[in-house]
């Protein structure tokens, strides 16, 4: 199968340091462009990676035919303008978490999927990972019994005002930023919709972003996410899966690094000593290399992609509800 031709939309830090160098090794993926508003910053970026066009301007990037997708990990207020500007230039479109800053927003790219035929998608790589494709599948099996709660936990810390992450009015905030992994990764394990949600959030007082958020996420059959997402506490990651005959354990959910192996815990809970415990390993990979080949392959043998871009509507629905519930202190509905 011929490798899919792409270009790159800026030179933001996820990329240059984690997707362009995972992209670079996939099977069904080649990166031939990247765009930068800083023509010195976007060849010295590119000269580095090896990346063998350069462009000065993102229109330029746009307008370059031999790219044939593109990346978009500018920040988050400009992820919905630049995805639609791309497949209107004829681009099918990665675009970094989260999609949007509302579920009106996602629809946009909906709509814009629709008029142009080009394909759009939000890029949660952790949906690639063997070690989540093995606790989803002991969830369905029902490994440890009936699933009915979810614990998640985020944390990291970053209290520079410079960081776009910090700044509210482009979608700074650690619900944005990383709470959206617990709601996606919850709708990934339960295969289903929430019925109803609840948030307690705090905010930086100078900032103004959330940098402690909790919420409580409820799905039909009495299934629940509990997650905490924080941006100003010590780092910290972690998934626990309880059931009504075991728990699952995903150790390091997230930020799993490509050269290091992973392990989830399967435990049968018979003493709270972790007794029954039993660890699975998985080999070293690349889930950011893995995303994009699943993209690349969908697009070239024109099949769906599993994770389309109505299901980013659906998780930014999600977040709407949240921020609602902050507001009004009451349960709120997707």
């Amino acid at each position: 199968m011929e490798s899919v031709r792409w270009g790159i939309l800026s030179t933001a830090r996820i990329g240059l340091e984690k997707v362009i160098p995972a992209m670079q090794k996939g099977r069904a993926t080649t990166v031939v462009a990247l765009g930068s508003r800083d023509g010195v910053r976007g060849r010295e970026a590119a000269a580095k990676l090896g990346i063998p066009t350069a462009y000065d301007s993102y229109e330029s990037l746009l307008a370059d035919p031999a790219v044939e997708a593109i990346y978009n990990p500018l920040p988050n207020h400009l992820h919905v303008p630049w995805s639609i500007k791309a497949m209107e230039a004829g681009k099918h479109v990665l675009c970094e978490k989260p999609v949007a800053l509302t579920a009106d927003e996602a629809q946009q790219l909906v709509d814009a999927e629709k008029r142009t035929g080009k394909r759009v998608a939000e890029a949660f790589m952790v949906r690639h990972h063997p070690q989540w494709l093995r606790a989803r599948s002991l969830v369905a099996e029902g490994k440890i019994g009936e699933a009915r709660l979810i614990r998640t936990i985020f944390a990291y810390s970053n209290a520079d005002p410079a960081n776009i992450r910090n700044q509210a009015e482009i979608g700074g905030g650690g619900l944005y930023d990383i709470g959206c992994y617990a709601i996606a990764t919850a709708r990934f394990l339960f295969g289903a919709e929430p019925l109803r949600v609840m948030a307690s959030v705090q905010r930086d007082p100078v900032m103004k972003v959330d940098r402690l958020t909790s919420g409580l996420i409820e799905f039909p059959d009495g299934r629940q996410l509990v997650f905490s997402c924080a941006t100003q506490l010590t780092a910290r990651q972690e998934v626990e899966i309880l059931g009504t005959k075991g728990r699952v354990q995903v150790k390091v959910p997230f930020n799993a690094d490509p050269a290091k192996p992973t392990e989830i815990v399967i435990d049968d809970a018979r003493d709270l000593y972790a007794g029954g415990a039993v660890s699975e390993r998985f080999d070293p990979c690349d889930q950011y290399t893995l995303q994009v080949d699943a993209f690349s392959e969908a697009i070239r043998q024109d099949k769906p992609f599993d994770y389309p871009v109505a299901d980013a509507v659906k998780n930014m629905r999600i977040i709407d509800a949240l921020l609602r519930s902050e507001t009004s202190g009451r349960w709120e509905t997707p």
